[in-house]
Formats: C-alpha cells, sequence, structure tokens
C-alpha cells in the first residue's frame, strides 16, 4: 500500500481539475471517477461538451439566407429531414405557425416587430410542447431576424417557412 500512495504522489495533477480532493476527485471515493457536481448532465444538452462535437445542425446565416435563394431551399430541406427523423405529427402545427408568420409580416410597420417577439414565444412554446427540436433552428433565426427588425429578413423567413410547409407535405 504505502508504494502505491508514494506513486499516486508522484504522478503530476490533472489539468482541469477542480473539486474536492485530488485532481477533482472525490477523497472518499478512492480516486476513482469524478465529483457528481463534475459531470455533464445529458438532459440539458450538454451531452459533449468541450471536446469539439457538434450538439446539432449549424445555426442558419441570416445574411445567406436574405442573399441566396438555394441555401434557403437546403435549410429547407435539411429542417424537414431532421423533423421527419425526429418529430412526427408537425404538419398541422407548422401550417398553423406558418398563418402566424404571415399575419406578423402583413403587420404593420410599428407593429412588425413585436409581432415576431411574440412569434417567437409562441414558437418556442409549440417546441417545447410537443417536442419538435428540430424546429430549434428556426427559433434561433427568429431571433436574428427580430433583432435585425428588416423587412427583406422578415420576409425572407416567411419564405423560408413557407418552403419547410411545402416540403413536409
Amino acid at each position: 500500500m504505502p508504494e502505491q500512495e508514494q506513486k499516486r504522489e508522484n504522478r503530476p495533477p490533472r489539468e482541469g481539475g477542480g473539486g474536492s480532493g485530488e485532481g477533482g476527485r472525490g477523497p472518499d471515493r478512492g480516486g476513482r471517477g469524478p465529483d457528481r457536481g463534475d459531470r455533464r448532465d445529458d438532459r440539458r444538452g450538454d451531452r459533449y461538451g468541450d471536446r469539439g462535437r457538434p450538439e446539432g445542425p449549424p445555426e442558419i446565416e441570416l445574411e445567406k439566407l436574405m442573399a441566396d435563394s438555394l441555401y434557403l431551399d437546403n435549410q429547407a430541406h435539411g429542417i424537414v429531414s431532421r423533423m421527419r427523423d425526429m418529430d412526427s405529427g408537425t404538419k398541422s402545427q407548422l401550417r398553423r405557425l406558418y398563418s402566424a408568420v404571415r399575419r406578423a409580416v402583413r403587420a404593420p410597420d410599428s407593429e412588425r416587430q413585436h409581432e415576431f417577439v411574440m412569434l417567437r414565444a409562441r414558437l418556442a412554446y409549440t417546441i417545447a410542447r410537443h417536442g419538435l427540436r428540430s424546429l430549434d433552428q428556426l427559433e434561433k433565426l427568429l431571433l436574428q431576424v427580430t433583432r435585425k427588425n428588416d423587412m427583406r429578413g422578415y420576409e425572407r423567413f416567411r419564405d423560408l417557412f413557407e418552403a419547410i410547409v411545402a416540403y413536409n407535405e
């Protein structure tokens, strides 16, 4: 036993250590694994953490969406294919949301940004209520569009949503 303790003491400390005990390990566990506080919570989406692997599809870039119709079409196809893989029963929810997008685009200039803010809340609720994780990208894009507050961005978001509804039929 004393030899093992001596070997352990001669080792350099682990990088990224923290928490309690030696190198971020609990003192009462004999150095056999991380503290519970250091463990990643898979339910929050931190599954891959800092290891460089993507957590999901890349974000939709608003500037590219506004400039390139083929980019818009590719993004719509990608979202629909993820919907088919991940979600079910989304056609009626999508049509309902698309109607809300169209109403928001037609709103007077003074009310348009507010309509899109409320639309984002409605989209977030629908995603959470029905488990539509494939639409997370749209929620992020909607935030970008709302912050930019540009009519062309609103119209392109509507066009993207229209393409998604069409490809999902």
